[in-house]
Formats: C-alpha cells, sequence, structure tokens
C-alpha cells in the first residue's frame, strides 16, 4: 500500500497543505491510468446467453481468440443458456464490474427481453453499458423439405387454408426468431404456432427431424442445412437480399414492409471505468476489420459493425423502441 508521510507541524502549515494538495492531484491524475494500464490482469469470460452451436456462439467463437491476441490475455466463452436468455443476461449484469466480463447480447437479449419482461431482476440500461455492435445477422425463413413449400407465398397460402395447425420452432420467447414469426403473422394475416425452444442450437435439431416444419432463424445457423439440402431457404428476413444467397428473395418482396435485422453487441457493467471500454471497443474494432475474422463472418452471414459504445447505445435505444410498437401491434407475449 502507497502510504504518504507528510509534515503537518504548527511551523510549516502552508508547506504541509501544497504538498497534500500535490500529492492528491498528483493520484488522482494516475488514477485513470491505473485502471487502464492494470487491465486486463486475467482471462476475461465472453458470456452468451444460449448453448453452444448456435449463431450467437459461433460468432463469438470467431472474435474470442482474436480478441484474446488484442488484449493479451485467454477471451474464454462461457454458454449460460436459459429462460430466453435471460439466465445469461442476468449472470452478465451481476458480474464484477472490473472489465473482465463480457456479454454477447443479442437484438433479444438487450433491446426485447426488457419488454415483454417488465418485472426482471435487473435492469439492462442500467446495469449494462455498450461497448460495441459487433455484427448484423442475416435472418432467413427455413422450411423442411417435407412441407410442400418453395416460396412466401406459398407458404402464407398453406398457413391460411391450416389456421393455427402450422408450427414454427424459434430460439425462446423474445428472441429474433419469434419476433421475426410473429411479425410474419401480423403482414401475412396467418396464424403459426409458437413452438419455443432453449436455443437455435436445439431448435434446428427438431426442424432438421420434420418435428416442426418451419423456422424463422439466422443465416449463420442454417446456411450449412440449406448447402446440403436438409433445409429449403424461403427467404430473407431483412430489407435486401443476402449477398450469401443472392438467389433467394426478401420476404418484403411478397411482403411490403417487413423487415427484420438480428445483430449481436458486446456490452459489459455499467461501473466498468471509461478508459477500460474505450481500450475494449479499440480492440473489438481492430479484430472486426482484419481480413480474417471479417471473411469468416461475411461468410455466415454476418456483417461485421464495430461501432462507438455511443453509436451502439443510440441504437440498442432506437431498437427497443421499434419493436416496443410491433410488440402491441402483433400482440407478442413472452410464453
Amino acid at each position: 500500500m502507497l502510504q504518504l508521510h507528510l509534515d503537518v507541524s504548527p511551523l510549516r502549515p502552508a508547506v504541509a497543505l501544497s504538498s497534500l494538495l500535490f500529492a492528491g492531484i498528483g493520484l488522482a491524475a494516475l488514477a485513470p491510468c491505473g485502471h487502464a494500464q492494470g487491465w486486463p490482469s486475467k482471462p476475461v469470460r465472453l458470456i452468451v446467453a444460449f448453448p453452444p452451436g448456435g449463431g450467437t456462439d459461433l460468432v463469438a467463437r470467431i472474435v474470442a481468440p482474436r480478441l484474446a491476441d488484442a488484449i493479451g490475455q485467454m477471451v474464454i466463452v462461457d454458454n449460460r443458456a436459459g429462460a430466453a436468455g435471460l439466465v445469461g443476461t442476468e449472470l452478465a449484469t451481476k458480474a464484477p464490474a472490473d472489465g473482465h466480463t463480457l456479454f454477447l447480447g443479442t437484438l433479444g437479449n438487450l433491446s426485447v427481453n426488457p419488454l415483454l419482461y417488465p418485472k426482471l431482476p435487473f435492469d439492462v440500461e442500467r446495469d449494462l453499458q455498450p461497448v460495441a455492435n459487433v455484427v448484423a445477422v442475416t435472418f432467413m425463413l427455413y422450411a423442411h423439405p417435407s412441407i410442400p413449400v418453395r416460396s412466401v407465398r406459398e407458404l402464407v397460402a398453406l398457413a391460411k387454408s391450416r389456421p393455427g395447425e402450422l408450427d414454427y420452432a424459434s430460439s425462446g420467447a423474445g428472441g429474433a426468431p419469434h419476433l421475426g414469426a410473429e411479425l410474419f403473422n401480423l403482414l401475412a394475416g396467418v396464424r403459426m404456432v409458437h413452438v419455443p425452444y432453449k436455443g437455435s442450437a436445439q431448435s434446428f435439431t427438431d426442424v432438421l427431424a420434420g418435428h416442426v416444419p418451419v423456422t424463422f432463424d439466422s443465416l449463420v445457423q442454417g446456411l450449412q442445412y440449406v448447402k446440403d439440402g436438409r433445409l429449403r431457404a424461403l427467404a430473407t428476413l431483412g430489407a435486401k437480399r443476402s449477398a450469401v444467397l443472392p438467389e433467394v428473395p426478401s420476404v418484403g418482396e411478397t411482403l411490403p414492409g417487413y423487415d427484420l435485422t438480428n445483430w449481436f453487441g458486446l456490452v459489459t457493467q455499467a461501473a466498468v471505468p471509461r478508459e477500460v471500454v474505450s481500450r475494449l471497443n479499440a480492440d473489438v474494432v481492430k479484430v472486426l476489420r482484419t481480413p480474417d475474422a471479417r471473411d469468416r463472418l461475411l461468410a455466415l452471414g454476418a456483417e461485421p459493425i464495430g461501432d462507438s459504445p455511443e453509436q451502439f447505445g443510440a441504437f440498442m435505444k432506437a431498437e427497443s423502441r421499434k419493436w416496443a410498437r410491433v410488440i402491441r401491434e402483433a400482440k407478442i407475449r413472452a410464453d
């Protein structure tokens, strides 16, 4: 421990006061640098609120080793699935605010779940702070080959002929797949039934087996199944077609106004020092700009972003406003 021995005898009050002031100023000036220079002092934990094998997990495992190289410490992916991502989100909010725990959150985790679950034991906006938006993720409408549809129009016709009978799988209530499907129901005037799972990997298992015929999920997760013919990609959910599958139309080409793009962004605890967040942001942006990471992410249908903490914070708030309206109009509820 640093100890200051100051002579405060009555004979030299001016000198003592001067020494005290300068010592205080010096320590105050050095304190922020100490935080930045001492970080990271141990491995960094990267929490993902879904099981291994899902889209968020795949992106985390591309980013983690490259971020580890940039910061000089291991970055360990920690999958904490459950309760539509709430388990992992809460764990992130309760972690020590020392900059050694990050959370790769999604649209559902960070902007939608607080709208669906008003009595959560944590507050995303109060307890977490943005670091950087990592990727924008292309989402697709997939169908098992056993159902007789090859387009959005044919799926709408089938769903209208079987109201309340056609199921769709999702990664959990409030996630982007759930939102995408309910927005589809709203705009198409159909009623497909929600079958929630504990993550995309589990939902895809049942879709691939033909137990559930349809899902709305990431290109990151489903591309391999489209390539090997086990699933059909009927449409992309974003406003435009994907460069990875340019022959597949967007849902909006059949249902005007339809648009859903998911995103995965890094956040950390609200009390983490600003200089640590700034360094983290710089290192994440550097990783996303490397050709190797960029090419691997783009091949999965995940477009690197790498914005500033301020930009990401404003974006999250805008997404909350947008989806609050959709949730209200579509009467989306947490199952």
